[in-house]
């Protein structure tokens, strides 16, 4: 307990910081008004010009301060410069609640946006910030260049929370490394409303990004308007969810999944893009991918059947035909497309094109015969050779997914390398241009730390520092090809992402590490800069209501124990590196609490309370860890390993139930789900207690289907099988399992286990065939012998 004197010491400088927590350390000073022309009692929040992300190419400090409040004046000259300068103003009375009025003509104080023909530079995004104590000049050849250093501005006022603030005195003369600085986002697999896509284009041009990915296609859904064909929408735009989300809970009837774009709000989303200096590049994913179009219209299938809309996961074998009607009706589409879109590109997919139905329809193979096609990888080039000169002949340029550099590839197409930066350095290499868009650097639907927080997904992470540390321009180039590389894109595949919260989760604050890899140079980033930048980010994001991921501000723990003496030992972590700062008396921690420098020995129980720090800036509210005895004789599914050697593909996996509201989360690798205590202490312990859930088995696996193992049961739905001494060990237990789960959806199995093991790896897996529906495991509990 602190002493008196202690006390007040600590609560006046715990009240002089209260303002500065949850914003960037230089908004904590401030600056007398009388400098700034107003009343010498005044004081002003001031903002940090070094707070910038993406970082400028050149800032240079000067003396002074400008005032911003609800006096400032914006003007601007031209059409051009009056949308940029009222786009400001709206940003700032988002993020501020700041007023602000926008003047047309001349300068005099304020703040000047103009269209200046006589700019200099090589791009149309470049721009100059002059910020001053008598005013502020944004200056740009170009409208996207006027925006993007109304953007700077912005990033300045809105990492403040303050009405009236003062600005530094800088001169920044900043330009994009890269002209293609791009998102995805899948909206067939999940489909989000028009004004969550709008408040997306939104953040997307406060980050200085240029370029939404909108996946409207895929064997889950169809989501584009197409009069000439109904069916796509009565029957393409909809599935039946797998399990239990697809049934009605009041009627026992089928609850379809259904929705799609109209023509009028894709004109809508296309105009609100355009007026924020976003291209958004449309993609109509063939050949493959297409089982929702052949649901609708099996006649432009391969095989002439009618599956439905598919509710799976994963790589799926339906694929086009290669008939005229069908081209017929490709065209129609990609010409309904080409309408709607005014971007130069228009992405045809041409990715995980199984070729299984290509080889056994009889109508494909006379065709390529009749074609002199040797193969079916060449019938894939032909098939997109023939879009490519349909796309050229209506003014736009081809992209697709790197697949399409199979077999071989017209010269005006360019390349979107997913399955790592090869297929980019092969294209740029013949001459392609090439968007760098790396699975392993760049998917968003790869979850960011290893928090139990986080939403379903891919476990394997794609942290924000990878996404930071990658480099689109790969060594191996030559100088000549490099300028191939138009430059990157994050991809957000929705598969798990059911709600838009995930998705802001998936894209925040990763975005802003894409961001400053797509646009500051090279040599300039700074990793450990960027971090120290993020608390005024975070600021930015609270104020435009981004529900951003919070789990890599979060700090985790983990303890080991020794069960006899009843002590532990506590490991805290947070995933980005800040600093940790803990209380063990139950009280949230601030700055003046002890920083976290090694394992915290304690006696058990304890309830340690962590906080990270990036200085004084409290990242994100405390997280609360309480251990105990008997807590420490559970672990989770996330807490619990993955068997090795056993062809294992972990995912994060959402239950098919409640329809509506939360579901639980399993993390299970599905070609074998098995699950590993390592170390497990099993002195004195004389059972397991299993909580179980049961799920559809819905993926689909194509040629990955022979990876798929299961242990054959012993009786009529399986059984739960422990072994000690890891996944290949004895087995130790073996409990029969009933046909499902109780009301709840989930089942809990006590099986004994024989007294005298010490410690081992306990394994825990489920036999029978994981198809239709796989039991995956929620918790393991080790019971100790009663005396």
């Amino acid at each position: 307990m602190p002493t008196p004197a202690r006390s007040l010491t600590r609560n006046a400088l715990v009240a002089a910081m209260t303002a500065c927590l949850l914003v960037p350390l230089a908004a904590c000073s401030t600056l007398p008004a009388s400098s700034l022309t107003t009343s010498a009692s005044d004081l002003l929040p001031t903002a940090d010009a070094g707070t910038l992300i993406p970082a400028p190419a050149s800032l240079q400090a000067r003396e002074g301060w400008f005032r911003l409040d609800a006096r400032t004046v914006l003007h601007a000259r031209g059409e051009a410069a009056t949308r940029v300068a009222r786009r400001f103003a709206a940003d700032v009375q988002a993020s501020n609640g700041i007023a602000l009025a926008v003047v047309e003509g001349e300068a005099n104080g304020g703040i000047d946006f103009a269209i200046d023909p006589a700019f200099q530079s090589a791009s149309k995004e470049a721009y100059s910030l002059d910020i001053a104590a008598g005013g502020v000049t944004v200056r740009a050849a170009d409208q996207r260049g006027l925006a993007h250093g109304a953007t700077t501005l912005w990033q300045l006022a809105a990492s403040l929370r303050a009405e009236a603030l003062a600005l530094p005195a800088v001169r920044i003369e900043d330009a994009p490394r890269f002209g293609w600085r791009g998102l995805m986002l899948d909206s067939a697999r999940h489909f989000q409303s028009v004004e969550q896509i709008k408040q997306l284009i939104d953040v997307m041009a406060l980050h200085k990004l240029n370029t939404l990915h909108w996946h409207l296609t895929d064997d889950q859904g169809w989501r584009i308007e197409i009069p000439k064909y109904p069916r796509l929408m009565s029957v393409g735009a909809c599935r039946i969810p797998a399990g239990e989300a697809g049934t009605d809970p009041a009627t026992g009837k089928t609850r379809p999944y259904c929705g799609y774009y109209t023509q009028a709000q894709i004109r809508d989303i296309v105009a609100h893009a355009t007026a924020r200096n976003i291209d958004v590049v449309p993609e109509f994913d063939m050949p493959g991918h297409v089982q929702s179009v052949v649901a609708a219209y099996p006649q432009y299938g391969s095989l002439g059947n009618t599956p439905p809309v598919s509710n799976e996961w994963g790589v799926h074998q339906y694929l086009f035909n290669v008939d005229e009607p069908t081209f017929a009706f490709i065209e129609d589409v990609l010409d309904e497309i080409v309408a709607l879109f005014p971007s130069q590109y228009i992405h045809i997919g041409g990715d995980e094109a199984v070729k299984d139905q290509w080889k056994a329809s009889p109508g494909v193979q006379k065709r390529m015969r009749e074609l002199g096609i040797k193969d079916e990888t060449a019938l894939q080039s032909w098939f997109i050779k023939r879009l490519q000169k349909h796309l050229h002949a209506k003014g736009r340029r081809l992209l697709g997914w790197d697949e399409i550099l199979d077999g071989g590839l017209p010269a005006e197409a360019t390349v979107m390398s997913w399955r790592g930066i090869e297929g980019g350095i092969t294209a740029a290499n013949q001459g392609h241009d090439v968007v760098m868009a790396p699975w392993d650097k760049l998917y968003l639907d790869y979850l960011q730390t290893d928090s139990p927080n986080e939403p379903p997904g891919r476990p394997t992470q794609v942290t924000l520092r990878g996404v930071y540390d990658f480099e689109p321009v790969p060594e191996v180039l030559d100088a000549e090809r490099r300028k191939h590389i138009l430059g990157l894109q994050a991809n957000v595949w929705t598969e798990h992402m059911r709600t838009w919260e995930r998705v802001q989760h998936a894209i925040f604050p990763r975005i802003a590490a894409l961001a400053e890899t797509g646009w500051t140079p090279k040599q300039d980033k700074d990793y450990a800069g960027f971090l120290a930048r993020m608390p005024a980010q975070l600021q930015r994001y609270r104020a435009l209501g981004v529900d951003y991921a919070t789990t890599p501000f979060e700090v985790l723990a983990d303890a080991n124990d020794n069960r006899a003496a009843g002590t532990a030992q506590v490991t805290l972590r947070n995933p980005l590196g800040y600093d940790v700062r803990y209380t063990v008396d139950g009280s949230t921690p601030d700055t003046l609490s002890p920083l976290y420098a090694g394992p915290i020995a304690t006696r058990l129980p304890v309830t340690i309370r962590a906080a990270a720090f990036s200085g004084i800036n409290l990242l994100e509210g405390a997280s609360t860890h309480a251990f105990s005895a008997a807590s420490l004789l559970t672990r989770t599914d996330e807490q619990l390993a993955t068997c090795p050697d056993t062809g294992r593909l972990l995912l994060r996996l959402e239950d098919d139930g409640p329809v509506d509201g939360e579901r639980a989360i399993f993390n299970a690798t599905i070609f074998y789900p098995c699950w590993l205590w390592t170390n497990a202490d099993l002195s004195g312990i004389a059972a397991v207690k299993v909580r179980l859930g049961r799920m559809p088995y819905y993926f689909q696996l194509a040629h990955d289907e022979p990876a798929r193992k299961f242990m054959p049961a012993q009786t009529a739905h399986g059984e739960l099988l422990v072994q000690a001494g890891g996944c290949k060990g004895d087995v130790v237990a073996r409990q029969p399992l009933p046909a499902k789960t109780g009301a709840d959806g989930f089942l809990e199995v006590t099986t004994a286990l024989p007294m005298g093991l010490d410690r081992s790896d306990l394994c825990f897996t489920t036999t029978g065939d994981t198809r239709p529906a796989m039991w995956v495991l929620d918790r393991a509990t080790l019971v100790p012998a009663t005396p």
